[in-house]
């Protein structure tokens, strides 16, 4: 809850007029009982209607100071609550933009979605009743203890009556926040494992209807939902047990003050300050119940505010050191010196022992088996991870010493899993720079070879792109990446498996197109068809982490067992022998 504190107290000047406002409030609310004693005291007991007539107009003035103080610290209390969650939503997301894989593997997208959903509504929630309630309730609840002692003066001395029931209202409380508080936690984990449950559902939902297996995923849901909602119950039943409780101890406080008043006095005053005196001890009551209303969501909130303050407080792995260069346009020399990779809490290296140079003006291609080690390779590259021994180089330059910002500058990354944005066409070709001239976008599409299918829709590159390039097939999602990432014309562009989805037609041409456009561009290669990469520079064979072979395909399939497999799986005696 720390972390998010921090929103809160900034915003001083908000909290300290709504402090003053509720003060003002509090004044009045304080103030009226006294003027409704006086009323029945010198109006309604000796039938004066002018006395009556007299305090009931001061008596409106303080409600209309009431209710003024009640909307601006409305007003106010809105206005500070939005801007605490407008806030923690864009810090979170900022964070999490620059996230590593590595923190990515530790806290998964479900929960990172929920967290900055779910977790900042319950803290939002919080700050508002804290600010409305927390504040006004003491100043209430110690003004009530001050006037009923003055009342009771004469009467017995009857705060001890307010005394044991505020003590019965907090000893409640805190035997039922102590029973809830593990549950509230339980709850947030909950809500975590159904939002990835419905996440998986909704993005495989034609792997599960390919599968006939709709019966097997709603059982694993309704798992899930069931037991949030069993615990949501629990929470809910066991903290209504409260209301009966305040319920109980405001009537037993009302009936406990009437029954000695009434045996011990009769007069006019007895009377008047009886009222006064219930009054008092109503609003002490009620000033408990409303501290009560913020315990109520104190164990939530202080749960989503942990969880929060783990995003932003997480340690980013892979940043900037303190002395990174700003790369202008790089040569493109990419250079792995003896690097071993494994990924942060894993025991075994995936990648052991590669040295490899990718020169401009030529392809270098990896290949190997699922597993080899091929995508952790080349993200290593642009930071997408670092490697754990050795140095991967940039121009001569280690990754790490250059800044973030220009390396992924020059280079251009094509992933495994491509992913367009909700948008149009033209957006996302242009995704790295909207200013970009529309013949760059054309020039871009072209070697792509997705001209074709832009041109064959009615909007052309204005034509919308759903979420997640759901309306559009997987080879042109896969062509308009690759289009996105040549628009950049960066000295190093890699691909990972990018042609994967395409036809051994467009491949070869998007293939002699590219070659042609990046001819003075590094150009590294994942591919899984030998077809692909066998007129490459020089093709990197990979197995199990190591490289087991390099050179051009006509020398790997002489002295690369490994490389030979592979090709004799894919291609013909007939290809094999050109």
């Amino acid at each position: 809850m720390g972390k998010t504190l921090k929103y809160y107290f900034k915003r001083w000047p908000v909290i300290l007029a709504i402090f003053a406002l509720l003060l003002g409030q509090a004044l009045c609310d304080l103030a009226l009982p006294d003027y409704m004693s006086q009323i029945v005291a010198e109006g309604v007991l000796t039938q004066n209607i002018n006395r009556i007539w007299y305090y009931g107009g001061i008596m409106l003035a303080y409600a209309s100071g009431v209710t003024a103080c009640s909307v601006a610290v409305g007003y106010l209390a809105a206005w500070l609550g939005s801007g605490i969650a407008r806030d923690i939503r864009r810090d979170v997301f900022a964070k999490v933009t620059d996230f590593s894989g590595a923190e990515f593997d530790k806290l998964s997208v479900s929960t990172l979605i929920t967290r900055s959903t779910n977790d900042v509504t319950q803290v939002q929630m919080f700050f508002i009743m804290f600010t409305r309630l927390a504040l006004y309730s003491p100043i209430m609840a110690v003004g009530g203890i001050l006037k009923a002692i003055d009342k009771s003066q004469g009467m017995n001395n009857l705060v001890w009556i307010i005394m044991i029931g505020v003590g019965t209202l907090l000893l409640s409380i805190i035997v039922l926040l102590l029973i809830v508080q593990p549950k509230f936690i339980k709850l947030q984990k909950l809500t975590d494992k159904v939002n990835l449950l419905a996440r998986e559902g909704l993005n495989g939902m034609m792997v599960i209807r390919a599968f006939n297996t709709q019966e097997h995923e709603e059982k694993r849901f309704d798992g899930a939902n069931g037991e949030l909602t069993a615990t949501s119950l629990f929470v809910n039943r066991v903290m209504s047990a409260l209301f009966p409780i305040i319920n109980f101890v405001m009537y037993g406080v009302m009936i406990s003050v009437v029954w000695i008043t009434a045996a011990n006095s009769a007069d006019v005053n007895g009377v008047a300050n009886m009222m006064a005196f219930i009054q008092y001890a109503m609003q002490i009551i009620m000033s408990f119940m409303m501290i009560t209303m913020v315990f109520i969501l104190l164990p939530r909130a202080a749960v989503s505010g942990k969880r929060l303050g783990e995003v932003l407080s997480t340690e980013i792995s892979i940043k900037d050191a303190p002395n990174a260069r700003d790369f202008g346009r790089a040569k493109g020399v990419i250079e792995f010196k003896n690097v071993n990779f494994k990924y942060s809490g894993g025991d075994d290296y995936v990648l052991k022992n590669i040295s490899f140079t990718a020169n401009p003006g030529e392809t270098t291609a990896f290949i190997g088996s699922t597993g080899s080690g091929k995508t952790s390779l080349i993200s290593l590259i642009p930071r997408l991870y670092d490697a754990t021994e050795g140095e991967v180089t940039l121009d001569g330059v280690n990754v790490k010493d250059i800044s973030l910002e220009s390396l992924r500058r020059n280079v251009a990354f094509v992933p495994q899993k491509n992913v367009l944005f909700s948008g149009t066409i033209e957006s996302n070709i242009k995704y790295s720079d909207e200013s970009l001239p529309d013949e760059d976008m054309y020039h871009a599409a072209e070697v792509a070879q997705s001209t074709d299918f832009i041109e064959s829709k009615e909007e052309k590159f204005y034509s919308e792109i759903a979420q997640g390039g759901t309306n559009v097939s997987g080879g042109q999602k896969q062509r308009l990446a690759i289009a996105r990432a040549l628009i950049k014309k960066s000295p190093v562009c890699v691909f990972d498996d990018s042609f994967s989805a395409l036809d051994f037609k467009t491949d070869a041409a998007l293939r002699s197109a590219l070659k042609d456009d990046a001819k003075d561009s590094a150009l590294l290669i994942v591919a899984q068809r030998v077809g692909t990469i066998m007129n490459a520079d020089k093709i990197i064979v990979l197995d199990d982490g190591e490289i087991v072979g390099m050179g051009k395909h006509k020398e790997l399939l002489e002295n690369c067992p490994v490389y030979r497999d592979i090709a004799k799986s894919q291609l013909s005696e007939e290809e094999l022998s050109l």
